[in-house]
């Protein structure tokens, strides 16, 4: 099949240049050749394109509106859902004036398609009773219990994402003060995260337990399966899921749907609650942009709005009523995953 600029552009910048020169993650990757793979069904069943012969011109501003409705309105894709194909899309354009000036006009066009606007709901985190509460389940009188609640306890600590957690190997963890916990983040950034001094000591104790000698095991992960191998990230949520069930059952308080990231928003929330300076818990979560990070100080507002809502309840005041056949590169953007 005789490729086109399109389908060159395209594998180029999914398979050599987001993984090779940006360095991306697979999860991010596999993000964008998602809405790609979204645009070429776009083209092939509802503009009747033949998305084999499908050539850069032919996707304009128009057709990349016209795209995002339908994501919108056929799809039903959320605002954040329709802004990251958009910024999927915004990116792989900017790539093409780089490679392919020519097509200047056309790239800047569709850069100026705007984002939707739409208001994000506030952080859901955990109370402190909640937490504690949370962290007594695991039984430590049992090796595995011991191990799930350093688990739990670093997870939370540390603010890490589940998958900076599932990576954390014996090299990185610093118990000597200033302990320290390096974690690896999205797009192979990194970062050091502080320890608090309880979080050390049970590091200490389950590595005593473990017989692990950091210099002989240094490449160890530091949480592992009866394997012998890493935990997956469906592991510690597994795990994390068993507790909160556990949890439920000593109080109806006890949120049903925790997830791993909500540990992360209940760190990020008791370092706002604590005054802690906005540009240190953004770097302490690993941020690119404070604006990601002002999603907590909103949310902390909106608690004390309920608070506040809650202690005049009693008051009664008045409120507002109520490419050929198609598939082959499709199955080629689904073989990237």
């Amino acid at each position: 099949m005789k490729t086109t600029d399109f389908s060159t552009l395209l594998t180029r910048y999914l398979t050599h240049y987001l993984p090779v020169q940006r360095n991306l993650s697979s999860n991010t990757i596999c993000s964008y050749r998602d809405t790609f793979k979204l645009l070429l069904i776009f083209c092939r069943d509802v503009k009747g394109y033949n998305i084999a012969k499908l050539r850069l011109p032919m996707l304009d501003k128009n057709c990349v509106e016209e795209f995002l409705l339908w994501l919108a309105n056929v799809r039903g894709a959320s605002p954040s859902t329709y802004n990251q194909r958009l910024c999927a899309i915004h990116a792989f354009f900017d790539y093409v004036i780089a490679e392919e000036p020519g097509y200047m006009e056309q790239c800047i066009q569709i850069h100026n398609i705007p984002r939707k606007v739409a208001s994000s709901p506030p952080a859901q985190y955990l109370t402190a009773d909640s937490l504690k509460l949370l962290l007594s389940m695991p039984d430590a009188s049992t090796r595995r219990g011991r191990r799930n609640l350093v688990l739990l306890t670093v997870l939370y600590d540390t603010a890490a994402r589940v998958s900076e957690l599932v990576d954390i190997r014996i090299r990185d963890v610093r118990l000597d003060a200033p302990a320290v916990i390096t974690l690896h983040g999205k797009g192979g950034k990194i970062r050091s995260v502080p320890l608090m001094k309880q979080t050390v000591e049970l590091i200490r104790a389950y590595f005593t337990e473990n017989r692990i000698d950091p210099h002989l095991h240094s490449d160890m992960p530091l949480f592992w399966n009866a394997h012998r191998q890493k935990l997956t990230r469906s592991g510690v949520t597994y795990i994390l899921q068993k507790y909160v069930e556990m949890a439920r059952k000593v109080s109806p308080e006890m949120p049903p749907n925790i997830t791993p990231h909500k540990l992360r928003h209940t760190k990020a929330m008791h370092l706002v609650q604590a005054n802690v300076n906005p540009v240190y818990i953004k770097d302490f979560l690993g941020h690119a942009d404070i604006s990601t990070t002002e999603i907590y100080a909103r949310a902390d507002n909106e608690a004390k709005r309920a608070a506040l809502e809650k202690a005049t309840e009693h008051l009664g005041l008045p409120t507002f009523s109520d490419w050929e056949q198609d598939a082959e590169l499709i199955d080629w953007l689904s073989s990237l995953g």
